[in-house]
């Protein structure tokens, strides 16, 4: 009972410190969910632009070639803070050459603006999706150790309180028929 009393201590120190994490983590997460989703409209809005004045089969030209330039590198790491682990994602984009994959004789202003947003665009989706991960991994802790601690309270304690019950009763028990004994013991002896 004692132990089933310590770990139950131990596990609600554990789930306020989740709580405290949580409360840490959730104005960033919504700090980064506002910034993505802004970031996410205004691209579409250059993209929209530069369809209009370029038309969709030059911008996928343009597409095709700056796969070619840009290539993404993505170093994901694990840290672990209160005994959870939380991603840490570094995101580079190298680029082979400092010239644009496009003209700037037949191409939208917009498509400069547009490039420079979805740089932008693409470090900030990183940072939401390691901020929204680490949340829902605190979050899935912290409902897994809210389980245990009702599991320690309403099925382990009152098992373990039916069962010290149960024992008790049959020491006491046979601590009676030892009694009986001995004083049958005792009056066989007389």
């Amino acid at each position: 009972m004692n132990f089933v009393t310590k770990g139950e201590s131990f596990l609600e120190y554990k789930q306020e410190q989740l709580i405290q994490q949580i409360k840490v983590f959730w104005p960033i997460y919504k700090a980064s969910q506002k910034k993505f989703f802004s970031l996410y409209f205004e691209a579409l809005l250059k993209l929209n632009e530069s369809y209009k004045e370029m038309g969709k089969r030059e911008i996928l030209l343009i597409n095709k070639i700056s796969r070619i330039q840009f290539t993404p590198v993505i170093d994901i790491k694990y840290k672990k803070k209160i005994g959870v682990l939380l991603p840490d994602i570094n995101y580079v984009l190298k680029q082979e050459k400092n010239l644009p994959p496009y003209s700037f004789e037949k191409t939208s202003h917009h498509l400069d603006e547009l490039l420079n947003i979805l740089k932008e665009f693409f470090n900030q989706i990183l940072i939401y999706a390691q901020n929204e991960d680490a949340l829902l991994k605190l979050l899935f802790n912290f409902k897994k150790i809210s389980r245990r601690i009702n599991g320690l309270k309403n099925v382990i304690r009152p098992q373990l309180e039916r069962d010290i019950k149960t024992i008790k009763d049959i020491l006491e028990e046979s601590e009676r028929e030892n009694f009986v004994r001995l004083k049958k013991t005792k009056a066989l002896i007389k």
